[in-house]
């Protein structure tokens, strides 16, 4: 469709225009992306300047420029293309895109689900389910971004507002019925959704994560339960066992279904069986038992399959059915996969970053295997983001038998620096056998050359990402594959020795 600039402005108190009354069709903020008849969104970033590519953008066909600053733009320019001049690009950006591609939220069943932990496997949970119930599906998120069997690489949990519009309109336009989205606090605060309505929120839990940006958890809950307001939300789907989630439910003004093993939730989870296989729980309300099964293993999984089952009921989706689809949902890139390439113990691969998923994590692994069996634990911290959480990750690695500090992802910070404040959280754990090797590669090979087939090995924080950033390299690295590598070499039992003390500090 075609809109003018002339009609966003209306929309948007204290905009105004520039220039002639130019139609758009479209709207970026990577000049990469801009086309013909696309309006280029200039922001100011951390990293980088917008109003420096408007150029380029105009160069690639834009007919139409959103800033805030219309100073900083040459006459050269004011005289190609027409401008668009907000208060504020960040905050009006969703709102212009929701506008630009006619509002394809309204088009969908949109579910967003929210949450520190379980977003990504509730949302594939939820779209199996759904699946299965014969719907047409989407799933915007962490792994991917994919409609109609079509899979497109995810940079953010949340896209920016004009790619988040334009794939919603490409899904509705598809045939979509139902899309499912991660939905972060940062796609929160920093208004993407902004314009978007959900059919239903889920909230899956709140634990310290990005304090950096956020700074306190008042705040972090804050941007959390933005998406849970009456304008962008029609129903509330949430956890009260989390006690974020009991203050969420008390507060939210919209319907709410609660669910958790609370006497008072209104749907309530027992029975939860944990297996090589499988995670079996029985979920009950006032009218039915049902008995629940799914290929991810863990007993938190019973809360994402039960958010799961309950969103897919209230879009329509029988309860056989609903059951069945998650069932057959085969485990999530990622997430709690077991890799098996020849080496004697197990060994799972799982994105669990927060204090919190790690403790869960090795708790589930230490209830698989023999009672004298150890657990190795392989982990490390981002670069650039949650310092003061550091310590916690540390303890939490901690609770293995064998805790192998090592890089994950440090980009410009000193990765021996990042595991030393690791292993102040290792200081109160006098069980633990605690080293540190820096080379995520040798810590892989020296964890699964040592396990024995009473063992487990578990490899945290990266999950399905294959890259690795140090310093201004991007590296390939891919857990499961040195996984395979060091199974591979498992006759050579040489491991390579690493201990604190073999740091430079």
């Amino acid at each position: 469709m075609k809109i003018t600039l002339t009609q966003l402005a209306k929309g948007l108190p204290d905009s105004y225009v520039v220039g002639q009354d130019v139609a758009i069709i479209g709207v970026t903020h990577d000049s990469r992306k801009a086309k013909a008849g696309f309006a280029y969104a200039a922001m100011t970033g951390s990293h980088s300047n917008g109003y420096d590519f408007i150029e380029s953008a105009v160069s690639l066909g834009a007919n139409a420029i959103i800033c805030s600053e219309p100073s900083l733009i040459s006459p050269e320019l004011k005289e190609k293309v027409s401008l668009l001049v907000v208060p504020s690009v960040r905050q009006t950006l969703g709102l212009i895109a929701c506008e630009v591609y006619g509002h394809p939220s309204l088009k969908v069943s949109l579910v967003g689900v929210t949450g520190t932990n379980g977003k990504t496997t509730t949302s594939f949970l939820l779209d199996a389910a759904l699946s299965h119930g014969s719907l047409a599906t989407g799933v915007i998120g962490t792994i991917e971004v994919r409609s109609a069997n079509k899979r497109i690489g995810s940079t953010f949990t949340t896209p920016e507002g004009p790619d988040l519009q334009y794939l919603l309109n490409e899904m509705a336009n598809g045939g979509a019925d139902v899309v499912t989205m991660e939905v972060s606090s940062h796609g929160l605060d920093q208004y993407r959704v902004d314009g978007t309505f959900f059919k239903i929120g889920i909230f899956t839990n709140l634990s310290p994560e990005h304090l950096d940006y956020h700074g306190t958890m008042e705040q972090y809950f804050y941007a959390k339960s933005k998406l849970f307001d009456r304008e962008r939300c029609g129903k509330a789907i949430v956890n009260v066992d989390d006690p974020w989630g009991r203050r969420l439910s008390n507060i939210v003004s919209i319907p709410v279904t609660t669910f958790g093993h609370a006497d008072d939730a209104d749907y309530r989870i027992s029975n939860i069986e944990v297996d090589m296989s499988q995670t079996t729980f029985t979920l009950s309300n006032e009218e039915k038992n049902y008995k629940i099964s799914t290929k991810i293993i863990g007993g938190i999984n019973a809360y994402n399959a039960a958010a799961a089952f309950i969103a897919a009921l209230n879009l329509g989706v029988t309860p056989e059915d609903a059951i069945r689809g998650i069932e057959e949902c085969e485990s999530v890139d990622g997430r709690f996969q077991i890799v098996k390439a020849g080496q004697p113990s197990m060994v799972v691969v799982d994105y669990a970053h927060t204090p919190d998923s790690i403790a869960n994590l090795i708790g589930t692994v230490r209830s698989l295997i023999p009672h004298h069996g150890k657990v190795y634990a392989i982990g490390g911290a981002r670069g650039g983001r949650d310092r003061l959480k550091r310590p916690s990750l540390g303890s939490s690695l901690s609770l293995a038998d064998v805790a192998i500090l090592t890089t994950d992802n440090p980009g410009d910070e000193d990765p021996e620096a990042i595991a030393m404040q690791l292993f102040l959280g290792t200081l109160d754990s006098h069980s633990c056998d605690v080293r540190v090797i820096i080379d995520r590669a040798e810590a892989i090979t020296f964890a699964v050359q040592n396990a024995t087939q009473d063992d487990a090995v578990v490899i945290v924080g990266r999950g399905h990402e294959t890259n690795i950033r140090i310093g201004t390299a991007i590296v390939h690295l891919d857990d499961r594959e040195e996984v395979a590598k060091a199974a591979a070499k498992f006759a050579d039992r040489d491991a390579p020795e690493s201990s604190l003390e073999s740091l430079a500090i």
